[in-house]
């Protein structure tokens, strides 16, 4: 048991218990010595570096405390940080890597429901089941009926901000449903777009000829209210605009605007200020979907979080190799 690699759980045992299960605790105590806080609340940045002495793994995730200087310092033999979630921007600062640290997340486990969310999205506001529903229920089967035709998704041009992983599992699925896909991405090639079955354009003609927007960037500096009032603007009489990405890539209030007026319409997960607050606007427009933030929230993606962060730790301790390894150069262009 002593030659096994010192293991530390960073996040809350409930957490815990839902992300890996007996399965992954199983696994994980194969692969090394098992150690965490041992209570049901998010620890901080001054437990963290309490506890990490002598430890070789951190696992971290939604709610683990950031690596101060003091963590880092105290962190003498720790050789991997696997992130069992997404975005690890507010707990890894630049500094961590220049330790030689290496870090992994499983941000992949959770693009696949974001896929299903956004293709979800794209039928809902074409076809407007859930205002026939509440019609229906509301006013019954003549105020139902009476509602315009909807629209199909196939043959549909739709605009994708972003190939990111969220971003490339939207596309496959609406690719299956044969819409046409445009891509702005600066980072991506036009020989990539065509790969991931879109065609490259510019921003300004994505949103100008594209009667659907999906956003799907990462929050960086470079992407801060990418899509302001003059980009709102450029969107067509009747657009839907998606967004399951996050709330720093638009102006809020420039969105709604836009949505006040009733010329476009929207589906949002993503807000400035969350919870959304009650007197919010968005809450009483007619014109937008809004879900609490929620289009990555499946039971499968959680098994598959846990699931991916044991086989990143087990490949590492094998071989050195990691799927979805982050480095300082990736963290600066990834959520």
């Amino acid at each position: 048991m002593d030659n096994k690699p010192k293991i530390f759980i960073a996040i809350r045992e409930s957490l815990y218990r839902d992300l890996f299960g007996a399965e992954g605790d199983r696994r994980l105590r194969q692969l090394g010595a098992l150690e965490s806080a041992g209570f049901d609340k998010n620890l901080t940045s001054r437990q963290l570096a309490a506890a990490v002495g002598g430890v070789d793994i951190v696992i971290t995730g939604w709610g683990a405390p950031v690596f101060t200087d003091e963590a880092l310092a105290a962190a003498n033999k720790l050789k991997l940080i696997a992130h069992s979630a997404g975005s690890i921007k507010r707990l890894l600062p630049p500094p961590v890597f220049d330790h030689g640290t290496r870090v992994t997340h499983a941000a992949a486990a959770l693009a696949p429901p974001v896929g299903e969310t956004t293709l979800l999205l794209v039928l809902l506001a074409l076809r407007r089941f859930h205002a026939l529903d509440r019609a229906f229920k509301d006013r019954g089967w003549t105020a139902a009926r009476s509602f315009a035709l909807g629209e199909e998704l196939a043959g549909q041009r739709i605009g994708i901000i972003g190939a990111s992983l969220t971003g490339r599992e939207s596309m496959r699925r609406l690719r299956a449903m044969d819409a046409e896909l445009w891509i702005y991405d600066p980072y991506l090639s036009a020989g990539e777009a065509t790969a991931l079955g879109g065609t490259k354009v510019d921003l300004e003609r994505l949103l100008r000829e594209c009667p659907i927007v999906s956003l799907h960037a990462p929050s960086t500096d470079e992407t801060y209210q990418i899509i302001g009032a003059d980009q709102f603007a450029m969107l067509g009489d009747g657009a839907i605009f998606i967004n399951t990405a996050r709330a720093h890539l638009i102006d809020e209030a420039a969105l709604l605007a836009e949505l006040q007026s009733g010329r476009i319409f929207a589906a949002l997960d993503v807000f400035e200020h969350e919870p959304l607050p009650d007197d919010s606007p968005l809450r009483q427009l007619e014109n937008v979907i809004i879900t609490p933030h929620i289009s990555a929230h499946t039971q499968q993606a959680r098994t598959r979080q846990g699931r991916y962060c044991v086989d990143e730790i087990e490949r590492f301790l094998r071989d050195g190799s990691l799927r979805y390894e982050v480095t300082r150069a990736k963290l600066e262009i990834m959520a």
